[in-house]
């Protein structure tokens, strides 16, 4: 059964795309810890990041590294966090987190964001991709 970012990457279920390549797409976290919060994914489905062959995990951690960059340029923030979790979604993913604080590392704290600001956010960080 395909997983949700399966079909996302599909299109079967809508997203606010960051980036794309043929291999990985960057989309916005929809509960995000703060805004910015952005999930960079291979668009191969493997449930594990550590079973991601090498070449595909090197290319992911260059693929999140140019959009953690676009985010640190869009959203004022101390740094960009990435954090590798895996429990929620069986599809490998990054988090990339706009932090200000360790609190905004702990997905305990959600940002609240209108359709709008989602869109707007997204299309600002996009700007800023540079591959």
């Amino acid at each position: 059964m395909a997983t949700i970012f399966t079909k996302i990457i599909n299109k079967e279920i809508p997203c606010y795309k960051v980036a794309e390549t043929n291999d990985f797409l960057a989309f916005l976290d929809i509960n995000p810890n703060a805004k910015g919060h952005t999930l960079c994914i291979p668009k191969v489905e493997v449930d594990k990041i550590f079973d991601l062959d090498k070449e595909t995990y090197s290319n992911l951690m260059a693929f999140s590294r140019s959009v953690a960059i676009a985010i640190k340029k869009t959203i004022p923030c101390k740094r960009v966090g990435m954090t590798v979790i895996g429990l929620e979604v069986p599809h490998a993913h990054v988090h990339l987190i706009p932090l200000n604080s360790m609190d905004d590392a702990r997905f305990i704290s959600k940002e609240k964001l209108t359709p709008e600001e989602f869109e707007a956010t997204a299309k600002a960080i996009a700007s800023h991709i540079d591959f």
